[in-house]
């Protein structure tokens, strides 16, 4: 049996609860200072909002939107050492409106990686965790290549254009191999196009890129987060649909904190679930069904999938427990990204802590 090398999940991704005050808010409680925040209101309808160390604490992004990179003074204005800071921006911070955040250490503003034929504006990389952001200006040509400093072959790239609007955000999954590519912001099934990742698969050290602008258009400014799989903290695969409440089991080596899935053979939601948002009631904790969701696509509050639908968090991965097509689909096919709680087995080989 392989072991984790990450015994302590909460040093490298958490989720935090928090409610708006319109004014001045610190969110604290993380256990690392992060370097990619990820915002979403539960309780109203606005837009997701992404910030990360490199771009800085106020350059915010939506993958909601095919919006450009905007500059907001009073949402994200701060990472802190153990959380971060929020301004008046009804967004991130209205008044008694209930929010949720997902949390990333990468390693800090990082600094520029020249392994690939463009040198990175910055490329920030956990090696432990397998996690890293990187920043670059696009050249135009099919072939080229950014290195994501992971020292591991990453199973997903998400790719968004900073300094243009209208262009989607590119996703790379090594389910579903290098000549295909979905977009976040979208609710299409999969597409085909060498004009992505140049129907190159990445390496340890590099992300192809095809001449697509949504990934590398001559001049224009982007950001890549590139994830490595680490036994015991993060998972990216894909699982068939049986069209039944009884629906398929996911083995991760881990209790999840986070999972996100998406229908690939046909067009539906991105599905987000976490470990501080569960139940069949939707209390918050304790309970190992989660049905209380949002969709990284769109800007809809918080919604339930149902009383005992939904999915099923459990010590080694999680159960579908609903037969809805966003799902569990007969037949269909969907993929996924999932990130720990607790491992299932520890570096020494003994159970990791029970949910």
């Amino acid at each position: 049996m392989a072991y984790t090398t990450v015994d302590k999940p909460t040093d490298y991704f958490e989720t935090l609860l928090y409610t708006g005050n319109g004014g001045t808010n610190n969110i604290t409680g993380l256990d690392f200072q992060p370097d990619w925040c990820w915002l979403k209101s539960r309780s109203g309808g606005f837009e997701h909002a992404w910030y990360d160390a490199l771009r800085g604490a106020t350059q915010d992004l939506s993958s909601s939107t095919n919006e450009q990179e905007q500059d907001f003074n009073n949402k994200l204005t701060a990472f802190n050492s153990d959380g971060f800071s929020l301004g008046n921006n009804a967004g991130v911070n209205q008044n008694t409106t209930t929010y949720v955040s997902w949390n990333w250490k990468a390693n800090g503003q990082g600094s520029s990686n020249t392994a690939g034929s463009i040198n990175t504006t910055y490329t920030s990389a956990n090696t432990t965790s397998g996690v890293s952001v990187t920043t670059y200006t696009g050249n135009g040509s099919s072939g080229a290549t950014i290195g994501h400093g992971l020292g591991a072959v990453p199973e997903v790239a998400i790719v968004k254009l900073r300094s243009g609007a209208g262009y989607d955000w590119g996703v790379y999954h090594a389910s579903l191999g290098n000549e295909k590519n979905m977009r976040l912001n979208l609710t299409d099934s999969i597409a085909d196009s060498t004009a992505f990742w140049n129907d190159t698969s990445p390496t340890s050290s590099l992300l192809s890129l095809g001449n697509n602008a949504t990934v590398n258009e001559s001049g224009s400014t982007y950001v890549a987060y590139c994830f490595a799989p680490i036994q015991g903290f993060s998972k990216f695969n894909s699982y068939t649909g049986n069209g039944n409440k009884n629906g398929p089991f996911i083995y991760c080596s881990f209790a999840p904190a986070f999972v996100m899935c998406k229908k690939y053979s046909g067009a539906d939601n991105w599905m987000m679930f976490t470990n501080k948002i569960s139940s069949s009631t939707g209390t918050d904790g304790g309970y190992n069904v989660h049905n209380r969701l949002l969709e990284a696509n769109g800007a809809g509050a918080e919604q339930s999938a149902g009383t005992g639908d939904g999915i099923n968090f459990l010590s080694n991965g999680f159960k579908i427990i609903e037969d809805n097509g966003n799902l569990n689909g007969s037949g269909a096919n969907y993929l996924f990204m999932a990130f720990a709680e607790n491992p299932f087995v520890t570096s020494s080989g003994v159970p990791g802590l029970a949910r």
